[in-house]
């Protein structure tokens, strides 16, 4: 199946009241192992890509290609889409050029005018080739290439102006932060969330930060128009943890069975992303739901 926008499956996990989950990849390994679970879960996903990651695969024109490629290689018959995660304004143009389906432009850090400005070229652009796209307003707190926010919360107004220039999904800040959770993190405003799905007339929002909130407060969100999960942290520690067990075992020493074999490495912490791919598919309610 050919990589897809994401709009349609963000509107029907709106809809149903479900979230689609949104997973960073970082290298084929891990392509293979999320698009392998979702497809044994019949579930809908979205493959996101930092600039930074971009940088690290040798672009956007190499991760658009593998993706593709990995896709038809394993028979998928899922619908894929592959997004941009906080893009900037010419790092949105960048994939929308190199067939990337759905994209994200982050203005969040410029003065409203400008992010609105910018986000309604981003938009105008991408549509005009059959791309989704994404747009934040507020802040996610913490730090993700390069840009730092002290996790600002969303204005429903200037919500209801980005949301009316026809972007598809638009990510808010509601207290949500890139990475691990601080023991004192106060949670979610759920009250502030629910004030932006009425001020944008039941946009599908986003969630990013997805990584340590608990699962029952995701699913408040998500009765609240979050329609879109960003999971990135999450699989990092489970292909460590599978990883670290591994050489623990000092499994890597075992010279006749080739532990050391690259393929045979990398296998637990893929093992384990699948694993952790699968709990989030349920979790958050698309697992089942391309069948």
């Amino acid at each position: 199946m050919p990589l897809v926008s994401a709009t349609k499956m963000i509107n029907d996990a709106h809809a149903g009241h479900y979230a689609i989950c949104a997973f960073n990849i970082n290298n084929l390994e891990w392509t293979k192992s999320i698009l392998e679970a979702c497809e044994k879960a019949k579930a809908p996903v979205i493959l996101e890509v930092s600039e930074g990651a971009n940088k690290y695969m040798c672009g956007f024109k190499t991760v658009a290609n593998m993706v593709k490629n990995i896709v038809e290689f394993l028979g998928v018959t899922i619908p894929v889409a592959l997004h941009l995660d906080h893009g900037t304004y010419e790092g949105a143009k960048a994939a929308i050029e190199a067939g990337y389906t759905s994209v994200m432009f982050d203005g969040s850090h410029y003065p409203f005018e400008e992010n609105l400005e910018k986000s309604k070229e981003i938009i105008a652009l991408a549509h005009s080739k059959g791309i989704s796209v994404e747009c934040e307003v507020g802040g996610i707190g913490g730090s993700e290439d390069g840009v730092t926010s002290a996790g600002e919360k969303a204005d429903p107004e200037e919500c209801r102006t980005i949301a009316n220039l026809g972007v598809d999904f638009l990510a808010a800040g509601i207290g949500n932060i890139h990475g691990i959770y601080p023991a004192d993190w106060q949670g979610l405003d759920l009250q502030r969330l629910a004030e932006i799905q009425e001020a944008t007339n039941g946009k599908p929002l986003v969630l990013h930060g997805g990584t340590g909130i608990p699962y029952e407060m995701v699913r408040s969100a998500i009765e609240r128009g979050v329609s879109k999960v960003n999971i990135n942290t999450d699989l990092q520690l489970a292909f460590a943890k599978g990883e670290r067990e591994y050489f623990e075992a000092g499994k890597d020493q075992d010279l006749k069975g080739k532990g050391f074999d690259p393929r045979k490495l990398l296998k637990p912490g893929c093992e384990a992303i699948k694993a952790k791919v699968e709990e989030l598919l349920k979790a958050f309610g698309s697992y089942g739901k391309a069948a």
